[in-house]
């Protein structure tokens, strides 16, 4: 019988799949999900740089922001770039404080291998930037103005390294791999001030020394010298970590150097001053054992200060007239030899950066006197040198540059609603007053959907296609707030991606629109892709084109409308 079953299932199976043959074969449609058909949409999309109607704009140039080290090594960045855009900013390593070495001398080796793989790929530089008040090598500028040594007598304290972290100078300290590193947001520093060190240990460990912060210092501490630690911690839950003595990080000498670290979650000025022994002789670092807590550090303001019988020393302070001549000099230094050996190649300059002041007073220009949280990389040339030193630095770059070179005077906030856009344009008057040309005013755009209009923008356009001068958008970025809150990359939502995109088709269609065709520089995009969550800038927000991808998002699609005037 079961065979039976078997050969009378066989047979009814070849009839129906038989009978079948008959049937039309029915057609199955699956509809797209909306995001696949978004996606498509904007793959669809065509370089970023081919919507530029270059016969209505022959000189607009679409830039990007980069890090020179991305584009040397010819990285996704660089290929990205390249393919989309026409022209590029280093983010960093064209500025005094990249540059400048601590005798005054130029290391100019990277930019020109920036400039030679610019050259190349015929992506023109932009020139970024010669007279700021950040990214300076301040150190070497204070201590060519500082007081001058007359004698030394009775014992001192003299400083053997410190740390703000204020500028992303890692020389004297790093962490082992079990430690992950950024920084606060500024304004979150000890006192409120400035930003910190933010370290974040993720588990307990079972040693704590399995996470280690490491403070490096030069020369070694010998047999019977004095020393004091002073740094601000702060931490998100109570703990208590030790301190080791090593030769350097890793090499371990002694399980106590500066004594056990009380954090708690407000923030604390630890200070410990020790004699050297010799368990901790000849050793170069400090290691802060942070394994026993998962939690976040908080460091900021370390010091570290030697003991000297040698003597305090008295000194006699430079006259303002001194410091004046002093700091032209360097002016002079740096701009003739960056400039001329840019020439060959770089042919316009952000010459003067971010010269006015925040609120109340933006008819005013920046000033350090008076800070308190003055950063290390920080220095306010026109301090030394009073107004005119925009003058001085537009007649430096005109003479040491190619002829025909297009300088730029440059500022962030100008679409804020305040006096800046006015006191930028005032003050642009008054250097042309004294005779030099500005060809150009550059305005950095930095914008936040959900802050900034769309009115202040074209306003701000406005008033500067009114001068005449030459307009560029010179570092476009965007940011997303909702209720005052930051909006992070991992929280924004596709209709929040979209509104982005649509806000950069307006902001790009308001330049074509507001500034005439021979006044059109050109516009930079700042960041091509999302922040990364442990940058300095915007970190972790959604402010680029691309993301960490280097996927292609919504906002692509809105500057491309732009661009071509869809």
């Amino acid at each position: 019988m079961k065979n039976i079953y078997k050969i009378s299932l066989l047979a009814s199976t070849i009839a129906l799949l038989s009978s079948c043959q008959e049937v039309d074969s029915l057609d199955f449609q699956v509809e797209k999900s909306e995001a696949i058909a978004k996606m498509e949409e904007i793959n669809s999309y065509q370089d970023l740089k081919s919507y530029i109607n270059r016969e209505t704009d022959p000189n607009f140039k679409l830039g990007a922001g980069i890090g020179m080290s991305d584009y040397i090594s010819q990285n996704v960045m660089y290929r990205l770039l390249n393919r989309n855009f026409d022209e590029m900013s280093a983010g960093y390593g064209m500025k005094h404080g990249a540059i400048v070495q601590s005798d005054g001398s130029l290391d100019l080796d990277n930019v020109n291998e920036f400039i030679a793989k610019a050259s190349a790929a015929e992506i023109s530089v932009f020139g970024h930037t010669l007279c700021w008040h950040a990214n300076q090598n301040a150190t070497y500028l204070n201590r060519i103005i500082a007081p001058d040594t007359l004698s030394a007598t009775g014992p001192g304290w003299e400083l053997i390294t410190k740390a703000d972290f204020e500028t992303d100078d890692n020389s004297n300290y790093s962490v082992n791999s079990n430690v992950d590193l950024s920084f606060t947001a500024v304004g979150e520093g000890a006192n409120g001030t400035g930003r910190a060190l933010k370290l974040t240990n993720a588990a307990v460990r079972a040693n704590d020394w399995e996470a280690q912060l490491y403070i490096v210092f030069s020369p070694v501490v010998k047999l019977g010298e004095r020393y004091t630690l002073t740094m601000d911690i702060r931490s998100d839950v109570d703990a208590s970590y030790p301190t080791q003595a090593q030769i350097s990080p890793g090499a371990y000498k002694h399980w106590d150097f500066f004594g056990a670290l009380p954090s708690t979650t407000t923030w604390t000025t630890y200070t410990k001053e020790i004699t050297i022994s010799t368990s901790t002789e000849n050793c170069g670092a400090i290691a802060f054992n942070l394994g026993k807590t998962a939690t976040n550090f908080y460091f900021d303001n370390i010091t570290l200060t030697k003991y000297s019988a040698t003597g305090s020393v008295q000194t006699e302070e430079k006259t303002p007239e001194q410091k004046k001549e002093i700091v032209g000099e360097a002016l002079d230094n740096w701009i003739s030899e960056m400039v001329t050996n840019c020439a060959p190649y770089v042919k316009a300059w952000d010459v003067v950066n971010e010269p006015m002041s925040d609120w109340p007073n933006q008819f005013e220009l920046k000033s350090g006197v008076g800070k308190t949280d003055m950063a290390s990389d920080e220095f306010y040339w026109q301090d030394y040198l009073g107004k005119d030193y925009a003058v001085e630095a537009f007649r430096l770059t005109r003479q040491y540059g190619n002829p025909d070179d297009i300088l730029f005077i440059n500022d962030y906030g100008l679409e804020g609603g305040g006096d800046k856009c006015d006191g930028l344009i005032q003050y642009v008057e008054y250097i042309e007053s004294k005779g030099q040309v500005v060809d150009g005013i550059g305005t950095q755009m930095h914008v936040t959907l959900g802050e900034t209009t769309i009115e202040n923008i074209r306003d701000m356009l406005t008033k500067l296609a009114a001068t005449g001068k030459l307009v560029k958008i010179s570092e476009l970025d965007m940011g997303i707030k909702v209720g005052g809150s930051i909006i992070k990359t991992e929280y924004v939502t596709a209709d929040q991606l979209q509104q982005m995109s649509d806000f950069y088709e307006q902001i790009v269609k308001a330049y074509f629109e507001i500034v005439p065709v021979d006044q059109r520089y050109g516009i930079t995009q700042w960041a091509m892709t999302d922040s990364p969550e442990d940058s300095f800038w915007r970190r972790g927000e959604p402010i680029g084109l691309w993301d960490l991808d280097y996927s292609r998002k919504p906002a692509y699609t809105g500057f491309a409308k732009g661009l071509s005037g869809l």
